[in-house]
């Protein structure tokens, strides 16, 4: 995984042609390199092995590790996207799989405690996944204000007029998830190498480059997409819950989102006794993952604490437990980039998670692999045309 800006047609200049000579025709047994053991990497890693491929899945660190996007403990999955969906079905395919990994795993990937939306004012996103979950066949439940209060009497709903409740959904564990895949995917016959790469012409000759470097990705090619892919500083919190409350807990607290127009905040119950997670859904300043200030900021937490003593008044004064900084990877749209690097065909970029994607990592694996090796082309959604250099998040 390179760590420093490199250079490549659209990007500035040139990889040595031994990085990326074909080592034999694609058919049987082409070979893969995949670098960056993220949920998008580890995923197309595997989906290329499931489709005959012989891969190897590079990572300077080990999967998953704690500077990474898909590094900590929980993310969420939800169908809930308003107008978007195309993430919907994304997010209901992958769920299948995500429940046969926690199946499969000695510790729960899936924590399927459902998932609560709940709106102000504006309830235009509230109807619109309302009707895409009807389409698509979900037991999503819509719920007003009286209705979520009295099932939910944990959360303080002042100012909310209605909500949705997912009950399929829940956490993913995400270290866990990934650790997991990749060594199934190892004992499968995959192959995991811990490497320094620095730079594409010190991968291994293959058929194929996949590129996943998450926030590293805009840094190994800056001129192409500096502006398209952006580091964002986030900060996440947990709280100690009263001593014998159980309210707090998986079995009667679910995963949450409060919209308040474009302002979100969401948070998880005490998962595996790590505490009530808070964070805000909105992008920090622009990092650098390798040189970021990993400690938390006094705004941030004074900024949750509020939010906290104002929706969850039953956790005033609750003790914090953990505070993590980490990163998204924004895509100027938020759309996700799985696309051909437009200089060389054998190179495919995959990244702008965008703080929403780690639940998809199955399907954005499906997608990258079937372009890898069939030549199938994603939804125009995904590629490079569409993202610009002027970050305006559209999805959420």
């Amino acid at each position: 995984m390179t760590r420093r800006s490199l250079l490549l047609g659209a990007g500035g200049a040139a990889v040595s042609a031994p990085a990326i000579v074909s080592a034999q025709r694609l058919g049987s047994a082409p070979l893969v390199s995949v670098v960056g053991a993220g949920v998008f990497g580890s995923w197309t890693a595997e989906q290329l092995r499931r489709r005959g491929a012989k891969v190897t899945l590079i990572d300077a660190w080990s999967p998953a590790h704690s500077r990474s996007s898909s590094g900590g403990e929980s993310r969420m999955t939800r169908a809930g996207y308003g107008r978007d969906e195309i993430y919907a079905r994304m997010a209901l395919a992958s769920l299948a799989e995500w429940q046969g990994l926690s199946k499969a795993a000695g510790l729960p990937i899936l924590i399927p405690h459902g998932v609560l939306f709940f709106f102000q004012n504006d309830l235009s996103y509230l109807l619109a996944s309302l009707e895409v979950h009807r389409r698509l066949g979900l037991a999503t439940q819509s719920l007003d204000k009286a209705a979520l209060q009295a099932r939910f009497p944990m959360i303080d709903f002042t100012g909310v007029e209605g909500g949705m409740f997912e009950p399929r959904f829940g956490a993913l564990m995400a270290r866990r998830a990934v650790q997991t895949l990749v060594q199934r995917f190892v004992a499968s016959g995959g192959s995991f190498e811990q490497r320094h790469i620095d730079g594409v012409s010190g991968v291994p000759a293959a058929d194929r480059i996949v590129l996943a470097l998450g926030p590293w990705l805009p840094k190994m090619f800056p001129r192409l997409l500096g502006g398209r892919i952006v580091a964002t500083r986030q900060e996440v919190f947990t709280f100690a819950p009263p001593a014998g409350d159980a309210r707090y807990s998986p079995a009667q607290m679910p995963g949450w989102a409060d919209f308040n127009g474009g302002d979100v905040f969401y948070g998880f119950p005490d998962l595996e006794g790590k505490g009530v997670k808070f964070a805000h859904d909105a992008h920090g300043p622009e990092v650098d993952p390798d040189t970021q200030d990993r400690r938390f900021s006094d705004q941030a937490l004074a900024e949750i604490v509020a939010f906290r003593d104002r929706r969850f008044p039953g956790l005033r004064g609750a003790p914090l437990a953990t505070a993590e900084v980490c990163q998204y990877e924004n895509s100027s749209n938020g759309d996700f980039l799985i696309d051909r690097h437009p200089d060389e065909p054998r190179l495919i970029l995959v990244g702008g998670g965008s703080g929403h994607g780690f639940k998809h990592g199955p399907e954005v694996g499906r997608i990258a692999a079937e372009l890898a090796l069939d030549g199938t082309a994603p939804d125009p959604r995904f590629s490079l045309a569409t993202k610009g250099a002027k970050q305006k998040r559209e999805v959420i």
